[in-house]
């Protein structure tokens, strides 16, 4: 019997869980909790860390887990390399649902850097009105440069204010639309663009805004992500998944 475990919380996590859902496969669907405001799925959800390696390896056996699949976010990197090792250790099959990084098009302004204390320090200069879409863990580290006005594009409300002495707050959650963005960028005259690399469809659009009004895009890249197995779309997964239980894995 098939009993997989989907490392979830992307957009394409969601799709995969349909489908699986849809050809009555045993699936558990996991979120890592970061927010409040969880999407429903169609099967069975967990909630939480496991405790490391160690408690991924312990989940894998405890539940008789066949086939593992990493669909999180493209800088969720612990818990990737966490899957590698665990699948490792228990020679449960895994794969990697993963979206192609963004690139940049013909009049994009774009400031490449390697990580948030990089793009923290591209801040530096003159007061402007900045997007902030990073999500919330990484909201203190701006604190260093209080000059700007920040736009917080939020999946819940801040539990407590931002540490930023000038901030808006919209909570939302993608997918988001081209009109919805630049009516969002627009109306709050927006300068600059901070966001990760993360790829797909779902939240591309402010970078379309962007290029359309001629903004300026601070681009995180992503962390390096583990040797493994790695494809695009829901149908490859479900290819991969009769590949393995033809083979006997």
């Amino acid at each position: 019997m098939i009993n997989i475990l989907i490392l979830g919380g992307t957009t394409e996590a969601s799709a995969l869980a349909q489908a699986l859902a849809e050809r009555n496969i045993s699936a558990t669907f996991s979120y890592a909790g970061r927010v409040a405001a969880l999407k429903p799925q169609p099967l069975p959800v967990r909630v939480g860390g496991f405790g490391g390696v160690e408690g991924l390896i312990t989940y894998l056996q405890t539940h008789r887990i066949t086939h593992l699949i990493d669909a999180t976010h493209p800088f969720a990197g612990q818990m990737s390399q966490h899957a590698v090792e665990a699948s490792q250790a228990t020679s449960v099959p895994l794969i990697a649902l993963t979206r192609p990084a963004w690139e940049s098009q013909p009049g994009d302004h774009w400031h490449i850097v390697p990580d948030i204390d990089a793009a923290v320090d591209a801040l530096s200069g003159d007061s402007q009105r900045v997007m902030l879409a990073i999500g919330r863990m990484h909201l203190p580290a701006f604190s260093v440069q209080p000059q700007h006005h920040y736009l917080l594009r939020l999946v819940d409300a801040p539990y407590s204010p931002p540490p930023l002495p000038k901030h808006s707050v919209v909570v939302d959650r993608g997918p988001f639309t081209l009109d919805g963005d630049l009516a969002l960028l627009r109306e709050h005259a927006i300068d600059v663009v901070v966001c990760k690399n993360a790829g797909g469809t779902g939240a591309a659009a402010k970078l379309v805004a962007a290029r359309q009004l001629g903004l300026s895009v601070i681009m995180i890249n992503r962390p390096p992500s583990p040797q493994r197995q790695e494809v695009h779309c829901v149908d490859a997964v479900l290819d991969w998944l009769d590949q393995t239980t033809e083979r006997g894995v």
